[in-house]
């Protein structure tokens, strides 16, 4: 990964002279957005040598990651944070986290489907059929945040013995073995009730062997609703931000609620990407969306702020953090409308 990234420009460094002191790698990703796919810019790797911290070099570092993310056409970029302050600083916010559940095995095991549905062992050589069934799923459910792995990287995975991967029609789980008596789902997604059903009864399978399975699901997963009893505990995982990178690009990208149909000014200041920043109107209609230059007079954002609605968060909630100002609240809620979703996440990098 980190030569791939090297070869192709995806690693950027800083340098005191000829000492390295910081480093960060964008991971060339796609991104769900109501159930559109679009190139994000997921950063990793990021360090800072201890004696550098504080010292400005990695507001340097993640804007200079910026600029390297447009010049490489990604409308997004997202990234797991060790803290915060540093990130939020050049424009990045809150939107989404993994969402654990546990749930005793054998009351998986009881999730039978009606009636059998094919599923068959997935390898290397599954990677293409794999990646589409996924993507299909995203696409139909409207998914907001899931990301997708080059398809190298998903081969990759799906050759490890340690994953045990299954495909459907319509369904794909791959799982492994945790060593501590547990089963751990890396991913599970299906579009039919007997395909769920179907493939969270073969991990139950493992009932035998392991007491507990662990999974990232959805924030509204329907495991909660399939199993008898109330078994179904939940970890909230740790919290990812999101960057606009390419307004207008990311806003036509990006899918919509049909059947919405909306023009509302928004004014964008973001001093590190100049692009964004200006009057804009947004126009909504047949589940797309487009920013035209507008006359002003819209709800006041900072690059934060159209983060944080990027991804769902309501406007009242951005106005009571200081994230949103000005511009007329009555047309708070048609924002909300269009920018409605959970915005999750089920892999980490």
């Amino acid at each position: 990964m980190q030569q791939r990234a090297i070869a192709e420009g995806r690693l950027l460094a800083a340098y005191d002279g000829r000492r390295l002191v910081a480093m960060a790698r964008i991971n060339a990703f796609k991104q769900w957005w109501h159930g559109a796919a679009m190139p994000m810019a997921g950063i990793g790797g990021v360090v800072v040598a201890p004696e550098y911290r504080g010292s400005g070099v990695g507001r340097q570092l993640m804007t200079a990651v910026l600029g390297r993310a447009a010049d490489h056409g990604y409308p997004l970029s997202a990234l797991y944070p060790t803290t915060a302050p540093p990130y939020r600083a050049v424009g990045y916010e809150l939107a989404g986290r993994q969402h654990f559940v546990t749930v005793p095995a054998e009351a998986v095991r009881t999730i039978a489907p009606a009636s059998r549905v094919e599923v068959r062992r997935a390898g290397p050589h599954d990677v293409v059929d794999v990646m589409a069934t996924v993507a299909r799923v995203h696409a139909r459910h409207l998914d907001c945040g899931p990301i997708e792995w080059p398809s190298h990287d998903v081969a990759e995975w799906l050759g490890e013995d340690e994953t045990f991967a299954y495909l459907a029609d319509d369904g794909f789980v791959a799982y492994r073995w945790d060593g501590s008596h547990a089963l751990a789902v890396d991913v599970i997604v299906g579009d039919s009730e007997n395909t769920v059903r179907s493939l969270w009864a073969l991990v139950g399978s493992g009932s035998s062997i392991a007491r507990t399975i662990r999974a990232c699901v959805p924030p509204d997963d329907s495991v909660r609703l399939l199993t008898r009893d109330l078994t179904v505990t939940t970890e909230k995982g740790v919290w990812w931000l999101l960057r606009v990178v390419d307004a207008p690009a990311a806003v036509a990208a990006r899918g919509f609620p049909r059947g919405v149909e909306v023009e509302v000014p928004v004014t964008v200041a973001d001093p590190l990407v100049l692009g964004n920043t200006g009057a804009w109107l947004l126009q909504v209609k047949d589940g797309r969306g487009q920013l035209v230059p507008g006359d002003g007079g819209g709800i006041e954002l900072a690059a934060n702020g159209f983060a944080a609605l990027f991804a769902g968060t309501r406007v009242s909630m951005l106005r009571q953090a200081g994230l949103a100002t000005g511009g007329d609240p009555r047309l708070d809620g048609m924002l909300d409308a269009v920018f409605a979703g959970m915005a999750f996440m089920l892999d980490y990098f």
